[in-house]
């Protein structure tokens, strides 16, 4: 073992004491300094998630009544949803909204959905049913869905929406509401995300974390910030408006889309707002694990295909910030005693402090932002696994393509439009 002899000096420069430095000692001294950076970045977004729910703009302000209707075509691209769509049609074809039709597109599902979709269209003049036909190269199948639904529609107002969600009956004229009334050119609502297995509710409440500090209504509705985002889960945007900005053809190879069609948006200077509606409708993130891996993996690719070394960076940021904090802890428990008491007490002191501030942060979004079982704030070093994992296996997918609905996609030339993690 290397060992590193200090010597520290008196008023009169002599000699007075000696302490002795060990290899580990300077090691754990590093190791200190990241977990300090990591915990104060951590009591940070803690702040700013306290922030965010407490301030950020809610759809309902107390009044559903509309004035005015313009009519709204709602489009539904589905792939393989036969579990999720006939409840998500059930939910649109009760709002209490006079002037609205559902264009319900089929992405090429190979389950039941689009027979579903049929029977719907079937029993109500209100849903038209297409096929969006085989996607053509360069084409994100839901974007050419999106984009096919499009090429139908009449109405002044686009509503984009998914299959996996659920709306409240008030949910289209509380929208169109605030819309009109704000003067906005496309808005977009922030829904409550549904757990269904274990694992996303381990890391769902983690994941929230970006929602509610790099994608906040607070950055959004701010001319300050140039960050500019739609949820895929519900988007009304004037037709003018989707036309000016290129419409889906536009951001045909985008995986995710509804991100770089919302930054189209704001770069361009329209009116655009976020507002929670948790309280509203509800969409699925993830279904199982596979899903859930695949999800964290799409986060990454349109990252990794503008810059390499920037992906990578945002995986070891994710790695740093989630899991360095729990192995650091678990590390730090397990050392023999070292010489330097201070240091290896300020080691562990610091790493449980920061698993704690990540474990309140978790049962916040639990409880706020999901309003599943508070408990599950105590799965966080899972999900602080999960997370970084999901990057890392989107990098190595995103070298040969990435798989998403069942398709696989790879991309020559990938524009991100201003899309950023």
């Amino acid at each position: 073992m290397y060992v590193f002899i200090v010597l520290q000096y008196g008023l009169n420069g002599g000699a007075s004491s000696m302490m002795v430095v060990t290899a580990s000692d300077a090691f754990n001294a590093i190791l200190l300094a990241i977990i300090l950076g990591v915990l104060g970045t951590w009591l940070y977004l803690l702040t700013y998630t306290i922030r965010s729910y407490k301030y950020a703009p809610r759809l309902y302000d107390g009044n559903g009544s509309v004035i005015e209707e313009p009519r709204v075509d709602i489009i539904v691209p589905a792939r393989n949803e036969e579990r999720f769509i006939a409840r998500c049609l059930d939910s649109l074809l009760k709002q209490r909204y006079s002037r609205f039709r559902i264009i319900a597109v089929d992405d090429s599902s190979t389950d039941g959905t689009a027979r579903i979709m049929e029977e719907f269209a079937g029993r109500d003049s209100r849903v038209l049913f297409i096929h969006a036909g085989e996607k053509p190269d360069g084409w994100v199948g839901k974007n050419w869905a999106c984009y096919q639904a499009y090429l139908r529609s009449d109405a002044e107002l686009l509503l984009f929406t998914d299959a996996d969600s659920v709306h409240d009956e008030m949910l289209l004229p509380l929208a169109v509401k605030r819309l009109l009334k704000d003067g906005l050119d496309a808005l977009t609502l922030v829904p409550r995300l549904e757990c269904i297995d274990t694992w996303t509710k381990a890391t769902l409440p983690l994941l929230l974390v970006f929602l509610h500090s790099r994608y906040s209504p607070l950055r959004v509705n701010s001319n300050k910030h140039d960050t500019g985002y739609f949820f895929g889960s519900y988007y009304i945007i004037r037709r003018e408006v989707y036309e000016a900005v290129g419409t889906h053809k536009g951001v045909r190879n985008e995986i995710i889309e509804d991100g770089a069609l919302g930054a189209r948006v704001k770069k361009q200077g329209f009116r655009m707002r976020m507002f929670l509606a948790d309280d509203l409708f509800s969409a699925v993130w993830a279904r199982d694990l596979n899903t859930l891996i695949n999800g964290l993996s799409r986060l990454i690719v349109p990252i990794y295909h503008v810059s390499k070394a920037k992906a990578f960076g945002v995986f070891l940021i994710t790695f740093f910030l989630f899991l360095y904090p729990f192995l650091l802890a678990s590390y730090s428990l397990l050392q023999p005693l070292s010489l330097n008491l201070d240091l290896g007490t300020s080691l562990a002191v610091t790493s449980m402090a920061t698993c704690i501030t990540i474990a309140v942060t978790s049962l916040i979004h639990s409880i706020k932002g999901l309003g599943i079982n508070p408990l599950y704030a105590f799965a966080s070093p899972l999900g602080s696994l999960l997370i970084p994992l999901g990057f890392l296996v989107g990098i190595r997918k995103s070298r040969h393509g990435v798989v998403w609905r069942g398709r696989s996609y790879t991309h020559s030339i990938y524009r991100a439009d201003g899309f950023k993690i």
